[in-house]
């Protein structure tokens, strides 16, 4: 059998809130309870299950591979709900699309500010 990742646990202020987050900017289907989680599924079967902090959230970059309509679609949610992304993961370009290596990438934090990438292939 392959070696696969299967899921990862982010810890979040509320589990809802940055699972329905997730899905929304993402365009995926409602998250599903899982035990204490809340599960988002991606297309590739893994799941980026959430749940409650009990105490600070340490910080984490989630970088997501999206074709180039779904790239489109995620970047006019984002910005229908005027929030911050930026070019770059050092937060220095707000409001940019980066190109540098021939793919499209955009930064943004979700409620808990862990820091989510959206990218197409180059």
């Amino acid at each position: 059998m392959a070696i696969q990742l299967n899921h990862t646990i982010v810890f979040s202020h509320d589990k809802k809130v940055s699972a329905d987050f997730l899905c929304e900017i993402l365009g995926r289907p409602a998250a599903v309870p899982f035990g204490p989680f809340l599960a988002v599924r991606l297309d590739n079967d893994v799941t980026l299950d959430f749940m409650d902090a009990k105490g600070d959230v340490a910080l984490q970059h989630y970088a997501f591979l999206i074709s180039d309509v779904e790239f489109e679609q995620s970047l006019a949610r984002i910005r229908a709900r005027n929030l911050m992304y930026w070019s770059d993961p050092y937060r220095h370009h707000p409001g940019e699309v980066s190109t540098d290596d021939g793919c499209r990438r955009i930064y943004c934090e979700d409620p808990s500010k862990h820091l989510l990438e959206i990218f197409t292939k180059g």
